[in-house]
């Protein structure tokens, strides 16, 4: 390949996040990379029955692309399948709504500055889960969007009091102040979640599947409302497809 080309090209591994209509046969594709962060870039003809690749540039699906720089957006040449979670997820509504959450909130983080690389995995790692069945879709999402606020730098407290550290566990929870707070630092209108709900959290912030997997509908009902508006308080908006999520 001449260099002048070669120059003009790289190759990444990313998820589909989004993809948007252009034209009367292109799409832009929304990825999230493993190595340059978010990108969006132009699929050619990817909606023509002929494509190549169409198939491959789904929502959720992972690929391993060649790509062309572009002036506003890059071109995708080639596209290769690393993991067809797609079709899994599509197939099973509360998969299809957890990851239709996962993607909007990946977008969003990573749209403000956020690198690649652990949020990609963390997004890759998910789409997988849920495209096995290997947990309850509602605790798959839950889970990750815990360990992405994490990642972006806002890690809760589930046990220790957020504010001054004071040992836990503790009855109240405030998204302000970062999670679990003690009776001493608990500002009005905190929320008294049961402890069964405060250890479901823990547990899906560690990865400890073996607590989340044993929890009852009805702390998961409570951690799932702990965790929109820990979302929501962070992102500074709520995300709107999480409405659709099927909780139990």
């Amino acid at each position: 390949m001449p260099s002048s080309i070669a120059s003009r090209t790289y190759r990444t591994i990313g998820v589909v996040l989004r993809t948007y209509k252009l034209g009367e046969a292109d799409r832009i594709i929304v990825l999230l990379t493993r190595d340059q962060g978010q990108v969006r870039a132009v699929a050619k003809g990817v909606r023509r029955t002929s494509s190549k690749f169409g198939s491959r540039l789904e929502p959720f699906m992972s690929v391993d692309l060649q790509l062309a720089h572009g002036r506003s957006l890059d071109v995708i040449t080639q596209a290769e399948t690393k993991g067809a979670y797609g079709h899994g997820i599509a197939s099973d509504y509360g998969c299809y709504t957890a990851a239709t959450a996962i993607a909007e909130t990946a977008e969003r983080l990573t749209d403000i500055g956020e690198a690649g690389g652990a949020q990609y995995a963390l997004v890759a790692g998910a789409f997988s889960a849920l495209s096995r069945n290997l947990h309850p879709s509602e605790l798959i999402l839950d889970s990750y969007l815990l360990r992405a606020l994490a990642t972006a730098g806002w890690a809760p407290s589930f046990t220790n009091c957020a504010r001054c550290e004071a040992p836990g566990p503790h009855s109240a929870f405030s998204a302000p102040l970062g999670g679990a707070v003690c009776p001493t630092c608990r500002p009005p209108g905190s929320a008294s979640p049961s402890t069964a709900a405060m250890e479901l959290l823990g547990a899906l912030l560690t990865g400890d599947w073996t607590i989340a997997d044993a929890s009852d509908a009805g702390a998961r009902r409570e951690a799932a409302g702990l965790v929109g508006a820990y979302v929501q308080w962070h992102l500074e908006r709520g995300v709107p497809s999480l409405k659709y999520v099927e909780r139990v």
